[in-house]
């Protein structure tokens, strides 16, 4: 049975994409209290893969994902999934809603029920916690008054009663995450995919323009770019770029092969399908069957026979 690591402990977000990202395969989960420790941990080969959290669509990316994805050897994501995310209050039984001080919870969790606890909870001051299942331990041992948890939290924490539930702030919230595991056989090529990379860029006026000009030349569609700094002096930046298409494209193939020669750093990150499973759309011009023509013209050019 394969391992598959994932951001802990249990009763997290992440624990539910994980399960739902190995539904079609039996796995064990093992937790990891960072991203970075699970990350290593496929990378000493302790775990098939890991599922981590990569953006949320209220607090944007996740900071230790991308650092944790270019700070050792390398690893590709393999699938994406894209949550809701709703919460749930947990507080001790008996508990009065109107004597509540304290809430518990990470604080991107806080931040997306801020509208919430200020309706219903107008005396609870935050006490931030590293995941909102930790939050559920602090109210358990009376460190804090209630908890703001995703919803499989309850299993883990049944002696906690139910306040609220299916709460947040933005209706529409939804956390997108990963599965990584080490570089091998990606996936297949569905039409319907998204490739990310990470690129050092060279320390030259106009290079990030090149880099990007790189992508709209061969109509590739950018949908994400994140600058995160490379940690070896101030003003150097690594940028992650996720945009429509799979390396085997013949256009993402060619537009990563410029961005190597203009970047000091490419680092591919994968090749995988959507979650939203929204066909990529390609220019008749940048098609794999005109990359085909041009390049039987060029070949014919190149024997002296031209047309």
């Amino acid at each position: 049975m394969p391992r598959i690591a994932y951001l802990g402990p249990q009763g997290t977000f992440t624990e539910q994409a994980a399960r739902e990202l190995t539904a079609d395969f039996a796995a064990e989960l093992i937790a990891h209290d960072t991203v970075h420790s699970a990350l290593e941990a496929v990378r000493a080969g302790e775990v098939e893969a890991a599922g981590v959290p990569m953006e949320n669509s209220v607090e944007g990316a996740v900071p230790s994902t991308l650092d944790g994805l270019v700070a050792g050897d390398p690893v590709v994501a393999v699938a994406e999934l894209v949550l809701p995310i709703r919460f749930d209050v947990l507080a001790r039984p008996a508990t009065n809603p109107a004597e509540i001080t304290s809430v518990a919870s990470h604080p991107h969790a806080l931040a997306q029920v801020r509208g919430w606890l200020a309706r219903e909870l107008p005396r609870a001051q935050d006490v931030p916690t590293a995941s909102t299942a930790t939050a559920a331990v602090e109210v358990e041992s009376g460190t804090a008054d209630a908890a703001v948890v995703a919803p499989v939290a309850h299993r883990y924490h049944s002696r906690l009663t139910r306040l609220a539930s299916d709460i947040a702030d933005v209706d529409d919230a939804v956390t997108r995450f990963l599965l990584v595991r080490r570089p091998g056989h990606l996936p297949e090529p569905t039409g319907a995919d998204r490739t990310s990379i990470a690129v050092v860029a060279h320390d030259e006026v106009g290079a990030l323009g090149e880099v990007l000009s790189e992508l709209s030349l061969r109509g590739i569609n950018l949908s994400r770019i994140e600058s995160r700094p490379t940690k070896d002096r101030l003003g150097a930046y690594r940028f992650f770029l996720d945009f429509d298409g799979h390396v085997a494209d013949t256009r993402i193939g060619d537009a990563l092969t410029g961005l190597h020669r203009r970047c000091s750093e490419v680092r591919f990150l994968g090749s995988f399908p959507k979650a939203d499973s929204k066909p990529v759309s390609v220019r008749a011009s940048d098609s794999e069957q005109a990359f085909r023509r041009s390049m039987r013209w060029l070949s014919e050019v190149r024997r002296g026979r031209t047309a």
